[in-house]
């Protein structure tokens, strides 16, 4: 089994932007303001327009409303202190880098459009 993520965003240009460029994701096959495909590894996320929703669809959110509140997207990564050096670079609003008590080292961001996001691996001693 493998996992992909569709996420409805307000304005797709900006998503695309933070996801490759603080998240280091890269776009497969051809960029569209309805639908694009973003992979890092074995990372799969779709950005989709928010527009492209009916407007009883059950995902439809309204303008300035938070998408994917109650869910926790959690990228695991092999070099955390790389991504987090990247994520941090880029300007965007980040966690600091911390060590959890369940053993991985992780930082928190959230996206343009309110998802939260973990991005973690294993610490190394």
């Amino acid at each position: 089994m493998q996992l992909s993520l569709e996420l409805f965003v307000e304005t797709p240009e900006i998503s695309l932007d933070f996801y490759q460029r603080v998240l280091g994701f890269e776009v497969q096959g051809s960029a569209s303001a309805e639908y694009t495909m973003l992979k890092n590894g074995d990372a799969v996320i779709a950005i989709n327009s928010r527009s492209v929703l009916s407007s009883d669809h059950p995902l439809r959110v309204e303008t300035g409303g938070r998408a994917g509140l109650g869910v926790e997207i959690v990228l695991r990564v092999a070099d955390v202190e790389g991504a987090y050096r990247t994520a941090k670079n880029s300007g965007w609003p980040v966690s600091d880098l911390a060590l959890q008590p369940w053993g991985m080292h992780d930082f928190r961001v959230v996206d343009p459009d309110g998802y939260y996001i973990r991005v973690t691996s294993r610490h190394s001693s």
